[in-house]
Parts: structure tokens; sequence; C-alpha cells
């Protein structure tokens, strides 16, 4: 049996990440000690590493609350729920950086069109200009708006 700071240790986390955890409903003391402290024993140190490994991954509490309720009755349960869980994040995870990316095109494009010169007054700016415009971020910024004393 482990204390929480024993489980702490060995999972490499704090005693009050295993706290917000049993909070959360994701882990239960096995026992509790006769003073009253928390007691946890192999099964519960192997439930922390699947919930790191999954948290790892990027899913979210709620789905590895899930994870964790199928693996307690997997007999119960279907390979296709659980595939079904890492679908859903991994199809999130593509909108995520798809969005990311047409973020990525529209910074480069009025970073591009900005000549960045100290000596340049602000008021000409073109990266200020695209912002304020009224015109998408996605249409052609023309660099000669930019680099005006």
């Amino acid at each position: 049996m482990f204390l929480i700071g024993q489980l702490a240790k060995e999972c490499q986390v704090s005693s009050d990440t295993l706290r917000f955890y049993e909070k959360n409903g994701l882990l239960v003391p096995s026992g509790r000690s006769d003073s009253g402290y928390r007691l946890y024993d192999e099964h519960d140190r192997q439930r922390v590493r699947f919930i790191l490994r999954a948290k790892a991954i990027g899913l979210s509490l709620e789905e590895i609350r899930e994870l964790l309720d199928i693996r307690l009755e997997a007999s119960q349960h279907s390979c296709a729920e659980v595939k079904a869980i890492t679908q859903a994040k991994l199809n999130a995870v593509d909108e995520k950086i798809a969005e990311l990316q047409r973020i990525r095109v529209a910074l480069k494009k009025i970073n591009d069109a900005c000549c960045g010169h100290a000596n340049d007054k602000a008021s000409h700016c073109s990266i200020l200009g695209a912002l304020g415009s009224e015109y998408e971020l996605n249409e052609d910024i023309e660099h000669t708006q930019c680099c005006k004393n």
C-alpha cells in the first residue's frame, strides 16, 4: 500500500494532482489507514499511469473518465466504443490544426507585408491597416501601405 506522497512520487506527480483526480472522480483511494490517511495499491498506481498517458495524448478529464469506466467493465463494452472516443478527439485535433494553419497563413501574410523598420511611423503600418480593414485578411495586402515616413 502507498500513502498519497509515495504514490505521487512513484507516478512523478504532486499529491495535489492525485487529490485533483480524486475530486474529479478519476481516482478513489483503496482505503484509509487507522489515522485516516489515504491508502493506494498497485491497481491505483496503474490507474494513475493510465490517466497520465491519456492526458499526455490530449484527452480531457471527461474522456478519461469514460475510458476508465469502460476499462472497469471492459467485457460489457466494445472496442468500437473506445475507438469512438479517440476518433472524436482525433477529429477535433484535425479541426484545430486546420484552424491554426489558417491563422498562420493570415499572420504570415500581414507580417511579410510589413517592412518592420524601427524608423517608420506605426501610423503607416500595414499590419495595423490590415487588422483595421473591412476586407478579409486573406485578400492581398499591398506592401506600398507600409514604410511611409
